[in-house]
């Protein structure tokens, strides 16, 4: 896709009703944002809430949470987009240093930023379940309850970031007993914050493109993906593609339905290609489902976890870990 398209398909979501865009300063290090910044020259800036995540990109800095690089980042973020404040910065991970040396100062110039109103709130990062037992590493994916909760007293974040989609195990519907191995949505409610999520069609497994000889690019996540995982999701999704139409906008809406329904108090954030996919999404959400069908749809993606769970790609309480 080209720059103009990617502007026209920005334009297009606002049209539809997006009012959340999110970047980050590593995607085309810098590239997406100054994209975004074309696209927010041309509507009222009070009408678009911008989020960008800060702290995967380390540069020549030895921690991505110092005070210098993370200064350095958000202004260069702010520069790119064409903006005066970024109304979330999201920290990436929770790796500030051996014995977290870096946190304190990350902390002191977060906090100076929102008080020069350079960024209105933060936000934080987590897998969609954390760990019951320490983790001693800045992984994201492998942070541990008690971390997590020490994190957030320490940074106040107002959102938190997490992936979502049908091949993760669904969140509790109400906050869980114990606090240990509890979903994130539970911890969030528990706390106060609000939630968004991302991935909620796993980079565009869900919509049924992807066939078990499909080739990636170089460097291309998704090259990662097995090819009987491949063909375990092409066969889970048959029943929906009887039910609900055959092609990837009936299986995006399908699962875009799911993720609206299990996380009805999150932001969803959803990647597109072209304004027409954009077009699409909105329009697959503009026809209900009824319970026969919801229910339909619950029973299909629990089939595909446990075909998941069989070929060791998701543990039965945690994230998928594909793509």
């Amino acid at each position: 896709m080209n720059d103009d398209c990617a502007v026209d398909a920005l334009l297009r979501a606002r049209e539809e009703g997006a009012t959340v865009f999110d970047t980050s300063d590593v995607y085309g290090l810098g590239h997406s944002q100054r994209l975004l910044g074309r696209m927010l020259a041309q509507v009222p800036r009070k009408s678009i809430s911008i989020t960008s995540t800060v702290g995967a990109f380390r540069g020549t800095s030895v921690n991505a949470y110092s005070s210098l690089h993370l200064h350095a980042q958000v202004e260069q973020s702010l520069e790119n987009l064409g903006v005066e404040s970024l109304d979330v910065l999201t920290l990436h991970h929770t790796d500030f240093g051996p014995r977290d040396q870096y946190l304190e100062e990350a902390r002191e110039t977060l906090e100076a930023l929102r008080d020069l109103g350079r960024v209105k709130a933060l936000g934080m990062r987590a897998p969609t379940r954390l760990a019951a037992s320490t983790a001693a590493s800045g992984d994201h994916n492998q942070v541990s309850a008690a971390r997590f909760a020490f994190l957030v007293a320490q940074f106040g974040p107002k959102v938190i970031t997490t992936p979502f989609n049908p091949l993760i195990q669904p969140p509790e519907s109400e906050a869980a007993d114990s606090e240990e191995d509890e979903d994130i949505f539970s911890f969030a409610r528990r706390h106060g914050v609000a939630t968004m999520i991302y991935e909620p069609l796993g980079q565009g497994l869900l919509t049924g493109k992807y066939l078990p000889d499909t080739a990636f690019g170089s460097g291309d996540v998704r090259s990662r993906i097995a090819a009987p995982v491949l063909d375990a999701v092409q066969r889970g999704l048959q029943p929906l593609r009887d039910r609900f139409g055959p092609t990837p906008p009936d299986l995006a809406r399908v699962a875009l339905h799911y993720c609206l329904k299990r996380c009805p108090d999150s932001i969803v954030l959803t990647g597109f290609t072209s304004s027409q996919q954009v077009a699409g999404n909105y329009q697959g959400l503009k026809t209900e489902l009824n319970a026969p069908d919801c229910e339909f749809i619950d029973a299909a993606y629990a089939a595909l976890r446990a075909d998941l769970v069989e070929l060791g790609q998701v543990r039965s309480r945690d994230a998928a870990s594909v793509p």
